[in-house]
């Protein structure tokens, strides 16, 4: 199956920026439609934002266009998350999900947290 593993989370001053990587493994990384999603504390988990396989095309939540962007490189099986002008309300585990293109399933890694505080 899909292994997925996140890192660069941390703790950042609000205004400021963050870099989430998320590795894949155990399929061909091209054919995997990736997003990232949040969970903070006693909320339900949410999209933060998706880029299709192959990196066609890309979709944000509201609450973070203009400020995220979601990026891949199919050729390190790697996919991005630029975080910029951070507020404390980002404050969430961050989830990287993995869907393949033309089989079933959907994949999750371990999360990262990212702390927004002064």
């Amino acid at each position: 199956q899909v292994q997925l593993v996140e890192s660069g989370g941390g703790l950042v001053q609000p205004g400021g920026s963050l870099r989430l990587y998320c590795a894949a493994s155990g399929f061909p990384f091209s054919f995997l439609d990736m997003s990232w999603h949040r969970q903070a504390p006693g909320k339900e988990r949410e999209l933060v934002a998706w880029i299709a396989n192959f990196g066609g095309g890309t979709k944000y939540a509201d609450s973070v266009l203009g400020r995220f962007t979601i990026s891949r490189d199919n050729a390190r099986n790697t996919v991005y998350l630029q975080m910029n002008s951070l507020k404390p309300e980002d404050t969430a585990v961050y989830y990287c999900n993995a869907k393949p293109t033309y089989v079933s399933g959907n994949y999750w890694g371990q999360g990262t947290q990212v702390t927004v505080s002064s």
